[in-house]
């Protein structure tokens, strides 16, 4: 299995499929029968702004793969800069980009994947790595076409006492993932892992997440939260592994999802591996509908059922989104969250 060697070759035999364990439920070998030729370049200086230009001091856009993308933060500094990842047309790419912020430095990474209505396959490899007590929060926001396949794969790296916090928003596309791979070292690193998937239509997303623990004393926290309506498909794959000596671990998963309509469908598989004795570690997973009860005590006050449901959905997702750092980020995720439970 090798997207990039798919998309790369026109070989659409190397795409990942339902017999392998981790995409059985975002199945591309049995999607794409042929992958596009190579997608047309685009000028970035042509793609306008995205939704966080204004809060950054610098934004990377690489449009239709084009381009290699490195971000360096130096000891000492302090960034938020944004990363646009757009898709144009009905081609294919790839795109690779790093980030690497060094011992004691802080960044803000806003990233986006914006694409049009044309039926792309598209790939974003990304590899970030953390000095020690280095700071970080990565928010993404996937917004692809209805017709796009775009998958972004994540291998992430964290020194001794490094802060990683992540939140993932995901609409949907004919196939959409964000996957993210962490090696944790412990020695006192904090690790939170957030997502949200508001998928509607015949929309799908997979939010893929495995945190490997090989030092003691390591903190990883993740919440995840979904709300699936109409034919749309939402998945969720949550891996925690404690290797053998990771003692001290504290790690804690949570996915909960409503399911707004009788023909869409959620797929969770939250997972812990532990091989260390000494550590705290828990996970839970509902999946349901709305609380009758809230929604009939809510209509007893006079709020219209739609408002209710709406108000309702929006409280459900706002735990997440409450857990993002930066002020101003939080308030454009949370419009934009709104958009799509209204839409």
């Amino acid at each position: 299995m090798n997207l990039a060697g798919a998309i790369r070759d026109l070989d659409p035999a190397q795409l990942p499929g339902k017999r392998d364990e981790d995409w059985r439920w975002t199945d591309l070998r049995g999607l794409v029968r042929v992958v596009p030729e190579p997608s047309t370049p685009v000028d970035p200086r042509d793609v306008g702004q995205g939704p966080f230009e204004h809060l950054v001091s610098a934004s990377y856009v690489v449009a239709n793969g084009a381009g290699d993308v490195r971000i360096e933060v130096a000891a000492g500094e302090d960034k938020t800069l944004a990363l646009r990842l757009l898709s144009r047309g009905a081609g294919s790419h790839t795109a690779r980009v790093e980030v690497e912020v060094a011992a004691g430095a802080r960044l803000t990474l806003l990233e986006t994947y914006e694409g049009d209505t044309g039926g792309y396959v598209a790939h974003a490899s990304l590899a970030v790595s953390l000095g020690d007590g280095a700071v970080l929060e990565r928010i993404v926001l996937a917004a692809d076409g209805a017709e796009g396949v775009s998958v972004s794969e994540a291998e992430v790296r964290l020194g001794a006492g490094a802060d990683y916090g992540q939140t993932v928003l995901l609409s949907g596309a004919r196939r959409q993932r964000v996957e993210t791979r962490v090696a944790h070292p412990g020695g006192g690193a904090k690790l939170r892992l957030d997502g949200v998937y508001l998928v509607a239509d015949k929309r799908h997303a997979d939010l893929t997440t495995v945190v490997t623990h090989d030092g003691t004393d390591g903190v990883t926290m993740q919440m995840a939260k979904g709300v699936v309506r109409d034919q749309a498909r939402g998945v969720f794959q949550g891996r925690i592994v404690v290797a053998r000596g990771a003692d001290r671990t504290d790690a804690r998963m949570e996915h909960h999802a409503l399911i707004l309509s009788d023909r869409a469908e959620v797929d969770a598989k939250p997972e812990l591996e532990i091989y260390a004795d000494d550590v705290a570690c828990s996970h839970g997973n509902t999946v349901g509908a709305l609380d009758e009860d809230a929604l009939f005590y809510a209509r007893q006050r006079g709020i219209p059922e739609a408002q209710a449901r709406g108000l309702l959905t929006e409280a459900f997702i706002g735990e997440v989104i409450d857990r993002i750092a930066h002020e101003g980020a939080r308030g454009i995720v949370r419009l934009w969250a709104a958009e799509r439970l209204t839409g």
